[in-house]
């Protein structure tokens, strides 16, 4: 199936869909219009007298150069050879497809002064799966995502490297072996193609997909880790939650009161309960999960218009003035970015404590030391509270906010940065640990639950608890558990365990 791009238009939901698809990705035909008349603008100025910057000057501190006409193919050119000095691991190819068609939808609000050809190529690569390798490492988030978006330039005018079905190789290699030529970049297109924030904008929007995932996966073993300490849902009533207010802490309540329901254990204390309250982890769920909820669709609506935003410079406006601004400085997806790193340290926080709640036997209410089955014997689960605790730990420590900093650069040119990108990029791997810390408390809620047999939860979480237990077999007693953590993580990363309960339970990412 084919995603049209109606650029300005393009919802969260089929930025997800690009992401974790495969499907051909074109720019609606409507724009062509708009694209050819910005690119004969950029024509008719290259061929004239009047010093336009990026089109017939030099760039950053070297714009007072003025370039002759008939060296401008070659300006473009060696723009982007020059900016090709990402370093680092290269990005995942779900997250160049992304980075890909973020730049359609930008070129295709035709402000940006490229050919068709350019677009065209785009859209072929996208079709045929021929993907840029774009090191991860080397934007500071202002004047654009030069150095990685430079990587992905190079590969349509057939320099680098591309992979093609997960293969690398030379880009022009590839390119014609699959029928296309290199494009000769024409005045600007090479600026437009790496002035820009599609890098930082597609990593941070992976990070939020990621992030969601996880924030309901949180909810589910949120609510079996209730179940396992015999804690109580009068905290989840709807009433508290709507005189408080916030959207995402009535959602986060709605949820687990749905997942609790008809659950034996609940109903056998609710009588001679001598326990008054719960702990916090147990009992601020919804104002903990809810608030990070509310973080990450306000993140969402953030990236979501930058990522149907024009964000290279010069633009070529509607009155057919070229003007130069400062819409590549990723400043708005620097602050998206840090809102997701605290909502994902502080809902792999409260999913830590309630696994330490679950493991220690002076708090889990009758069961047995670390989930053992002969405490003492066996460790149980001793030490995957350990590494949850290492894993909340390293996300405290990455949570510090990217926005913060900055450093000048090209000669005090660019001389407040956003550091998108890497506070961006870091969100993988706080993701990547909030998978696992979650993991593990799907595993102790899980073992907490069975302890409590003949009595069985409710329906949903009967469903949730038969998904972990196709994967990770109960802890009868000690063995190598790598494995199980590993299982656990994926659990959560393949969105397993949310497919596993009604899906009208789970609270959505955009409103």
């Amino acid at each position: 199936m084919s995603i049209v791009l109606i650029p300005g238009q393009v919802s969260l939901s089929t930025l997800e869909r690009i992401y974790r698809s495969n499907d051909a990705v074109t720019l609606d035909p409507a724009t062509r219009p708009g694209i050819a008349a910005s690119a004969a603008r950029i024509a008719e100025i290259a061929a004239g007298d009047v010093a336009v910057y990026g089109v017939n000057t030099g760039f950053g501190k070297l714009a007072s150069v003025r370039i002759a006409p008939g060296d401008v193919a070659t300006l473009q050119r060696n723009l982007i050879l020059s900016h090709c000095c990402g370093v680092g691991t290269p990005l995942d190819a779900p997250i160049v497809r992304l980075i890909m068609a973020i730049k359609l939808m930008s070129l295709g609000r035709g402000a940006s002064g490229v050919r068709p050809q350019i677009i065209a190529l785009l859209e072929a690569m996208l079709a045929l799966g021929v993907l840029p390798v774009i090191p991860g490492q080397g934007s500071v988030g202002a004047s654009g995502d030069l150095a990685p978006l430079a990587h992905m330039a190079a590969a349509m005018i057939g320099e680098g490297y591309v992979t093609v079905n997960g293969v690398q190789q030379p880009a022009a290699t590839a390119l014609a072996a699959v029928g296309l030529e290199p494009v000769t970049l024409a005045a600007k297109e090479g600026l437009a193609l790496i002035n820009g924030t599609q890098v930082s904008t597609a990593l941070a929007l992976v990070g939020l997909f990621r992030a969601h995932r996880a924030a309901q996966s949180a909810l589910i073993t949120g609510a079996l880790s209730t179940d396992a300490a015999m804690g109580s849902s009068a905290p989840f009533h709807a009433e508290i939650h709507t005189l408080r207010g916030h959207a995402g802490q009535i959602d986060a309540a709605a949820t687990l009161r749905g997942l609790l329901a008809g659950s034996q254990i609940r109903e056998s204390h609710l009588e001679g309960d001598e326990r008054v309250q719960d702990p916090y982890c147990i009992r601020c769920q919804p104002q903990v999960d809810g608030a990070c909820l509310d973080v990450l669709r306000q993140a969402g609506h953030t990236l979501t218009i930058e990522a149907n935003a024009v964000t290279d410079n010069p633009l070529v406006l509607s009155d057919g003035q070229v003007l130069s601004g400062g819409n590549f400085h990723a400043e708005p997806v620097a602050l998206a970015a840090d809102q997701i790193a605290l909502a994902v340290c502080e809902i792999g926080a409260i999913a830590q404590r309630r696994i330490a709640l679950l493991v220690d036997p002076a708090l889990s209410f009758g069961l047995p030391a670390f989930l053992a089955k002969n405490p003492g014997l066996n460790s149980g689960l001793m030490i995957a509270e350990v590494t949850s605790a290492a894993l909340m730990s390293e996300n405290k420590q990455m949570s510090h906010p990217a926005s913060v900093d900055s450093t000048p650069t090209s000669a005090n040119q660019e001389d407040h940065v956003s550091m998108a990108c890497h506070g961006a990029r870091r969100l993988l791997l706080m993701t990547d640990n909030l998978f696992s810390i979650v993991g593990i408390e799907a595993m102790t809620a899980a073992q907490g639950v069975e302890f409590r047999a003949p009595l069985q939860t409710g329906q949903e979480l009967l469903k949730a608890l038969a998904a972990i237990r196709a994967h990770i077999p109960a802890l009868d007693e000690d063995r190598y558990m790598a494995v199980d953590l590993a299982a656990a993580t994926q659990l959560i990363a393949q969105g397993t365990l949310i497919d596993a309960v009604s899906q009208n339970l789970l609270p959505e990412l955009a409103q």
